[in-house]
């Protein structure tokens, strides 16, 4: 996905075989796995061509992964290949620069590192301190930091999105729902409208689609003498605020653990992240209120002068959370993804499919309180891209009359669309590529 003032930009692809005169679907650039994004990051890094490692020469400068958290329990984890060098008595030998590491919405600045705003939380590498709103607060032992050759690894929690709309609908009753309360098999997915426009840019396709933008209430929030509000300067965030976007995620929670140990929770009760919390910037014929089903948190990094990273979203990991069974150092590269692992369900009865990252048993989908590798998610979010292509598939459909209608030739378009209509189709993304 890629960021550009007030718009974002994913791929897509032409398919003659969509029955309507949208005949466009997304699609996935390789490689076909779960990493940092190139497209949804700041200028000046660099990157391997696995989207596994990064680095800079610049100042701080961050980059999101390419597969977002919505509900449920995930981990992954970052290995320091490049920053402080301590000796054994903590005195730094060497600064060869600096990463922070976490997790970030949408509307999170690039140009500045993890924590920076109220919408991303991270761990830093001096001093081992958390960071919220450009606030570092202490969270390693004292005098203990992040150095080259460590392992941070990250586990996420949010509630699931059942909860999570109660409470953005301000229905959220801490005495009767549980946040860890999972919606009944048939309960909707939610309202997720997609509006994008397939543009041509560079010789390649895109779906134009706004961006969200930050907001005042949030803005003021890292204010330290904020305004009076609804609700009064005095009221913290809560699942209950009487502003939406100051209201927290019910039992939500980030960890954070250092070569395989468990340092603690870092944050707790995190900001909610969907509509009316997060809003489009105005345009016209924008709709508020709708999640486009990429709204979440990221997994995300940032470095500085020299600071570099190497991430792992499973479903192997160096040093494997709590409930998850695998192997330790696992191979670097393609051949990661080719073994198979097993995650364990509190009742034993499932695994993952091999190179897949779901389950191959009975139970599907697992329990949210399961730790699951992120690998697992980005073919969650696959899928569900498949299915909105569908039901996006339908709509135009309907839209069209219900007719197949056939872009694969210029005549043929001009004969069924009724004239012109097709040829203005076609021109509409040549003036995009014109005025580009």
């Amino acid at each position: 996905m890629y960021n550009k003032k007030h718009w974002n930009y994913s791929h897509c692809i032409a398919d003659p075989r969509f029955p309507s005169s949208h005949y466009y679907h997304h699609t996935e650039p390789i490689p076909h796995n779960a990493h940092l994004s190139f497209q949804d990051a700041a200028t000046h890094l660099l990157f391997d061509t696995t989207g596994h490692h990064v680095t800079t020469e610049k100042g701080f400068r961050m980059t999101r992964a390419n597969v977002a958290v919505r509900e449920g329990r995930w981990f992954w984890e970052c290995r320091i290949t490049r920053g402080i060098v301590t000796t054994k008595k903590g005195e730094q030998t060497r600064n060869n620069g600096h990463v922070r590491i976490g997790f970030s919405r949408r509307e999170a600045t690039l140009d500045a590192p993890v924590g920076f705003d109220a919408y991303s939380y991270g761990i830093r590498d001096k001093l081992g301190q958390k960071v919220h709103m450009s606030r570092p607060k202490a969270f390693f032992s004292a005098g203990e930091e992040i150095q080259e050759g460590d392992v941070v690894g990250l586990e996420i929690y949010l509630p699931s999105e059942h909860i999570q709309r109660k409470v953005l609908a301000g229905q959220y009753n801490p005495v009767v729902d549980s946040h860890d309360e999972e919606p009944a098999p048939d309960t909707p997915a939610g309202n997720i409208v997609r509006d994008r426009i397939p543009i041509r840019f560079k010789a390649q396709m895109l779906y134009e689609k706004i961006a969200y933008h930050t907001t005042k209430e949030l803005e003021d929030l890292m204010n330290p003498s904020p305004s009076s509000g609804a609700g009064g300067p005095a009221q913290a965030p809560n699942p209950n605020h009487a502003v939406p976007a100051l209201r927290t995620l019910p039992g939500s929670y980030i960890k954070a653990y250092k070569n395989g140990v468990l340092v603690g929770t870092a944050f707790e009760d995190l900001l909610c992240f969907m509509p009316p919390a997060a809003k489009p910037h105005s345009q016209p014929g924008v709709r508020e209120g709708l999640d486009d089903g990429m709204l979440g948190y990221y997994p995300s990094v940032s470095v500085f002068r020299g600071g570099a990273v190497e991430v792992n979203f499973g479903p192997k990991f160096w040093y494997p959370p709590p409930g998850h069974e695998g192997d330790k150092n696992p191979p670097s590269g393609p051949a990661a993804d080719e073994d198979e692992v097993d995650m364990i369900r509190s009742d034993g009865e499932t695994s993952l499919a091999p190179n897949s990252g779901l389950p191959a048993g009975p139970v599907w989908p697992p329990s949210l309180s399961k730790v699951r590798p992120m690998q697992q998610r980005y073919v969650e979010q696959i899928a569900e891209d498949v299915i909105w292509d569908i039901i996006d598939e339908i709509t135009y459909w309907v839209q069209d009359g219900c007719r197949i209608i056939d872009f694969t030739t210029k005549d043929e378009a001009e004969k069924r669309v009724g004239g012109a209509a097709g040829a203005v189709a076609r021109e509409e993304i040549k003036e995009l590529v014109q005025d580009d």
